[in-house]
């Protein structure tokens, strides 16, 4: 694991420190892809990770004098999906967004360290190269602003220099007279990567399609245009002829492989269904039908998108203890700084009613809240606590008296051997904070981080119902 553990106050300090240790340094924000890269070995030589959560205006999206989007580099993909901006101007965006992960991944996970990964089925690079993005990196020999086009070499390889920083993401709003929409395949409804995604964006005039972008994810070693298809579509009025053929276009475009997840000829042909769907969708004016419109987020009432910011930054490394608060207790442990936050509550504060179950943040056992959003701890490194406030399981009941949530899994019988249960009571009680009458649809989004494999979720989603009355009544 790393050795050093800094807890960042500013740019100009992560910068600073990225021109002297390069290589061996990285900037952590969601920390959802690099923790598990450097578990397993995929990043070798990183001693240093650099914290950039509580550095203050990073996480907002605004739209400038000349009608471009900004995205900041701590701008989380719930943060997308609450912001009424991008639904409403960059909507694929928004979509994308949506079908990342689950709640508790995209409470962490940012937009920017989506990019940077590189894979090319991650969501968000195919919306955003079809809107046109570009992306400013700055190091201390100054910025550099790059497209999306441009900025991909390869699988999991960018032009992103070891002493650069991304520190924008900017793309012209939609216009009056533009539609898109985003449409993912993958192997179940969340918690999956893509075996195919595409991202659509067209400009209607007089009824024609001006302008047409398809973009294709997970399909080649970088995210690409379907050109042919592009080319086919504008100057031609929509209707289902036209789309059967731009969807076959699209198909030809594809150069996947054969994998664990999918055949080639398979995503082949679910690039021509994909495309097919979306493009039905802009010419049914469906494309948001599905879409919510207050989506459940997990982060309770009181977040606003902002993490606290704090006041000095902190270097860990053994010596300096990890000061946070806990269930309204504050600890001081020294030690910690190289391990993961569900590892730290565990052995170094004996807080073991959170699980490890996949540790890497597939299955939500190890779900607790941080500044009171709910999050995977087994993705979260430890010394982000540091100046935080944690609450976990054991936080959760009142002067002895139990969460309605885990009065109603004991009444309905939604524990069965009890290891995803923390969890599950986790997000369902953050749901509840924020959502006092939630859904059934959006109890079971709520869930879709916490996995059971014990039951068929009949007896947790009646649990969290009748904690919802109950809180109700009382």
């Amino acid at each position: 694991m790393w050795r050093e553990y800094i807890n960042a106050t500013s740019v100009d300090e992560i910068v600073k420190i990225l021109g002297e240790r390069r290589e061996r340094a990285r900037i952590i924000a969601g920390g959802t892809d690099i923790i598990l890269e450097i578990e397993r070995g995929i990043r070798s030589g990183i001693d240093t990770l650099i914290d950039v959560t509580r550095i203050p205006d990073l996480e907002c999206i605004w739209l400038d004098e000349n009608d471009q989007i900004h995205i900041g580099p701590l701008v989380t993909h719930n943060h997308c999906v609450a912001s009424k901006l991008i639904r409403d101007r960059a909507y694929p965006l928004a979509r994308a967004c949506w079908e990342v992960g689950a709640p508790q991944i995209r409470n962490r996970g940012t937009v920017a360290g989506n990019l940077i990964t590189a894979s090319p089925a991650n969501d968000t690079i195919t919306p955003l190269i079809a809107l046109g993005a570009q992306v400013t990196l700055l190091s201390q020999a100054g910025k550099r602003v790059i497209s999306l086009d441009e900025f991909y070499t390869g699988v999991r390889q960018t032009v992103v220099r070891s002493d650069e920083m991304m520190v924008d993401i900017s793309f012209p709003a939609m216009k009056k007279g533009q539609r898109g929409t985003f449409v993912k395949l993958g192997l179940r409804n969340a918690q999956a990567i893509s075996l195919v995604n595409v991202a659509i964006l067209l400009t209607f005039d007089k009824g024609k399609v001006a302008e047409a972008s398809i973009t294709l994810g997970a399909v080649a070693p970088v995210i690409i245009h379907a050109k042919d298809a592009e080319n086919y579509l504008t100057g031609r009025t929509l209707d289902e002829d036209v789309i059967t053929i731009t969807a076959e276009l699209a198909k030809e475009a594809a150069r996947p492989i054969d994998d664990l997840r999918a055949s080639a000829d398979y995503r082949d042909e679910m690039v021509r269904v994909c495309t097919l769907r979306g493009l039905r969708d802009i010419l049914n004016s469906e494309e948001r039908r599905d879409f919510p419109e207050d989506p459940a987020l997990l982060w309770g009432q009181d977040f606003s998108g902002e993490m606290p910011t704090l006041v000095k930054g902190t270097s860990h490394t053994g010596d300096l203890p990890i000061v946070t608060h806990i269930n309204g207790q504050e600890y001081a442990i020294p030690g910690g700084h190289d391990k993961t936050l569900l590892d730290f509550l565990r052995e170094d504060i004996g807080l073991t009613g959170t699980k490890e179950g996949c540790a890497e943040g597939e299955c939500g056992a190890c779900t607790v809240f941080l500044d009171g959003v709910a999050v995977m701890s087994c993705l979260v490194p430890a010394a982000r606590a540091h100046g935080a406030e944690v609450v976990t399981i054991e936080g959760l009941a009142d002067n002895g008296n139990l969460h309605p949530v885990q009065q109603t899994f004991i009444e309905e019988g939604a524990v069965q051997c009890g290891y995803c249960t923390p969890g599950f009571i986790m997000s369902a009680a953050k749901l509840l904070e924020e959502k006092p009458h939630p859904t059934q649809g959006e109890i079971q989004q709520a869930l879709t981080g916490n996995l059971c494999r014990c039951t068929g979720y009949y007896m947790i989603v009646k649990a969290v119902e009748s904690a919802a009355h109950r809180k109700e009544s009382g």
